[in-house]
């Protein structure tokens, strides 16, 4: 049962179940996903104290910024789990434009506001017997009220922005909403539609970009995401087809 109740309307089907203080909404969220939970169960929290990210990277969570994950069950082929980063990442510029921002996605997970990330995007699945996906949690960190000073890279705020009427509750609602609207966009039209809004705010498209990798850094031009949502690097050398890899943007 929720032990934090938020005041937000969420599209049928949907459901919060909203804590005070957890480790972390996706471990939450997973445990709730293996025992049953339904599709469009969200987990928020106001507060992580076990938050992390991409390769486990932990990453701070101070009261004052959306901390959720949802539940999905979108009953398609395990090898199309990965296409809900971009379904997802697509879902929250959308909620996030509803302040009157202009926010850009950069790859593979990340959303950025004038160059600065305001938000990180977190998927864990589970493959069924029969090759499918069972679930997804889709964990989602928005910076709204504050952002950390960083060494590597820059972060900002929906408030530092300039949306300062930007609240979780507020968020929340409309990332639920963007959600519901992009799955259904992407299941009835598959990733082509999904991958076409992703490129149309997709930060360094065109441009010449750093892509390091676990053994070595490429540069080269950022020509495409492909139907697959791999990033096709255009170096010296050839195109490069990556599915995993860290972007830098200049000097990085």
């Amino acid at each position: 049962m929720p032990d934090f109740p938020l005041p937000v309307t969420l599209p049928p089907g949907w459901r919060l179940d909203a804590r005070d203080s957890v480790g972390s909404t996706n471990d939450e969220a997973r445990a709730l996903a293996v025992a049953g939970a339904p599709h469009g169960t969200i987990v928020s929290a106001r507060r992580q104290d076990a938050a992390r990210g991409r390769r486990g990277r932990a990453w701070s969570a101070p009261e004052g910024n959306l901390y959720c994950s949802a539940i999905l069950r979108p009953q398609v082929p395990f090898s199309r789990a990965g296409e809900l980063t971009f379904v997802v990442g697509v879902a929250v510029a959308d909620a996030v434009a509803g302040f009157g921002l202009e926010p850009k996605l950069k790859w593979p997970n990340d959303v950025q506001i004038a160059g600065a990330k305001m938000c990180g995007i977190l998927l864990e699945a589970a493959v069924a017997p029969d090759k499918t996906v069972d679930w997804i949690v889709a964990g989602i960190g928005v910076n709204v009220a504050h952002h950390p000073a960083l060494a590597d890279y820059n972060a900002t705020s929906l408030h530092a922005a300039g949306a300062q009427e930007a609240t979780v509750e507020a968020l929340l609602e409309r990332l639920a909403a963007a959600l519901d609207r992009r799955l259904a966009e992407w299941r009835a039209g598959g990733f082509d539609a999904t991958r076409a809004a992703w490129l149309e705010r997709a930060v360094g498209l065109g441009a010449r970009i750093k892509v390091r990798l676990e053994t070595e850094t490429l540069e080269g031009v950022f020509e495409q995401i492909d139907p697959s949502g791999a990033l096709i690097l255009r170096t010296d050398t050839g195109r490069h087809s990556i599915t995993a890899g860290d972007v830098f943007f200049g000097r990085g």
